[in-house]
């Protein structure tokens, strides 16, 4: 009976084996399977090596960072900051890495001609150019007219400005020029980075830290009527503090006897002659270029031709970019920079002066005259601030 029994167990004893055996064919195939697969693999190296030259080749072109940034009002509209991103390439065999791969605007968007024409036959696929020290500034004067230059100028395709004044050598100089450096646009070779701050003018300390920045730095000083930018100036305050005194007794330290307060800034900055002495100890005069602020409304192609030449750019901004707004008062841009549409200064330029007493404008021109002559010959031209 014990041996009967013995054989009624082979049946499942063979079975166990059989499927033993079923398994490990299975291990065998796939281990077989694996190693072709690693040796098919192997034979891909070209390919990995194809990819290791390009690496290498994007690494000597010391690129850091190629994020293609498209920004609004500059160099693209629509497709903006929200579509600015990094890609990661990478080899994972070997263990390189190269971030921050560029990503272009796609062909549709280019095609649609909503990319700045500033870029066109300009941009590589390799990059947008790098961030510089400004070669030129517009200096002055406050109420003089330089944001109408700077608007103006911005049309020209070889120029890049930052659009708020930085206040760099007047008020934030401590911050140290990286700090101004990463203000400034991105720039490609040939084109010029500027900025404006019209009270680097008055400010004692700018000409000798714009001169440590660089003596070769181009400087631009709109200057107007220094009685009315005074008039201009006022106006723009009262608009911010309507419960300021009057022009008149701001103008006078003593209205009887007639004596100008001379420490008032709206009277200060317009004595440009004194001013300028103090740019002349560490810039010469062909460095400084003086824009008419009255010109430029009357004759605005005429006084850019004059910025253009200065800055040694071709006469781009010419007479077909301007209209005259006869409401506002003064030119306005047909097409402004990266747009198609016209485009005026804000409402806070062209304010309606208040009306002044005669008699205190006279004062102040009798005031002025002296130091107007004195920067006629200085500057040698004749601005007509007194006829």
């Amino acid at each position: 009976m014990a041996f009967s029994r013995i054989r009624k167990l082979d049946p499942p004893s063979r079975g166990i084996f059989r499927k033993a055996a079923v398994m490990l064919c299975s291990l065998l195939t796939s281990v077989l399977l694996l190693h072709c697969l690693t040796d098919r693999c192997s034979t891909s190296s070209p390919v990995k090596a194809t990819s290791g030259r390009l690496l290498e080749d994007l690494r000597s072109l010391r690129t850091k960072r190629l994020a293609y940034e498209w920004t609004a009002g500059s160099e693209l509209m629509g497709y903006g900051a929200a579509r600015r991103s990094s890609r990661v390439l990478a080899d994972e065999r070997a263990g390189h890495l190269l971030e921050e791969a560029f990503i272009l605007p796609p062909p549709d968007l280019v095609a649609s001609r909503k990319v700045s024409p500033r870029f066109a036959g300009k941009v590589s696929p390799l990059g947008e150019g790098s961030k510089k020290l400004p070669q030129a500034l517009i200096i002055g004067v406050k109420k003089g007219g330089t944001r109408a230059l700077l608007e103006f100028l911005r049309v020209h395709p070889d120029i890049r400005a930052v659009g708020a004044e930085p206040h760099f050598f007047d008020r934030n100089y401590e911050n140290g020029l990286e700090w101004y450096r990463e203000l400034m646009p991105k720039t490609l070779e040939g084109q010029i980075t500027m900025e404006k701050t019209p009270s680097y003018f008055v400010t004692r300390e700018a000409p000798a830290r714009i001169s440590a920045m660089s003596r070769d730095t181009k400087l631009i000083v709109v200057v107007r009527d220094p009685v009315t930018r005074a008039i201009s100036d006022y106006t723009q305050t009262l608009s911010k503090k309507p419960d300021i005194p009057t022009f008149e007794s701001l103008t006078f330290k003593n209205r009887t006897t007639g004596l100008i307060d001379t420490s008032w800034s709206a009277i200060q900055i317009g004595i440009y002659a004194k001013h300028l002495d103090n740019w002349l100890q560490y810039f010469p005069m062909e460095q400084i270029l003086f824009v008419s602020g009255e010109r430029l409304i009357s004759d605005p192609a005429g006084e850019l031709g004059r910025v253009q030449d200065f800055l040694g750019l071709k006469r781009i901004i010419t007479d077909k970019h301007f209209y005259f707004n006869q409401t506002k008062g003064f030119p306005c841009l047909k097409k402004a920079e990266g747009s198609s549409k016209p485009h005026c200064l804000g409402k806070t330029k062209g304010r309606t002066h208040p009306n002044i007493d005669p008699e205190v404008v006279q004062r102040l021109r009798d005031f002025y005259r002296p130091f107007n002559m004195k920067f006629y010959q200085m500057t040698g031209r004749f601005f007509g601030w007194d006829d």
